[in-house]
């Protein structure tokens, strides 16, 4: 079965992403099929998907409540979407670095 996780660091403060809500959608849906909040490590504390079908997914990074639940100004960056396509029997994990301004996604182990 497929396995979808995530971890999110802040490198405008320099430190894991605490409290940052994320939610996952399927492709074409509307309502989230998963939703998560980050811990002190700046990761979930259980997959958004596990044991879950391959397929096309959205994950929605709530970048801009993030910062200015920290008092950061965060004009630019709202919700950040990163779309993937998720073989069957995988195991995916999605880092996210992310600063008011911008952000960089990658596939990690």
């Amino acid at each position: 079965m497929t396995t979808l996780s995530t971890h999110v660091l802040d490198q405008h403060g320099g430190l894991p992403a605490a409290g940052l809500h994320v939610d996952l959608f399927a492709h074409g849906a509307t309502t989230a099929c998963a939703h998560g909040v980050t811990n002190q490590d700046g990761r979930l504390d259980a997959p958004l998907l596990e044991n879950g079908e391959g397929g096309h997914y959205t994950l929605h990074f709530h970048v801009r409540d993030y910062f200015l639940a920290r008092g950061v100004d965060s004009p630019f960056l709202d919700r950040v979407p990163v779309s993937v396509t998720l073989a069957n029997g995988q195991r995916y994990h999605v880092p996210l670095l992310i600063t008011p301004w911008g952000y960089n996604v990658y596939r990690g182990s």
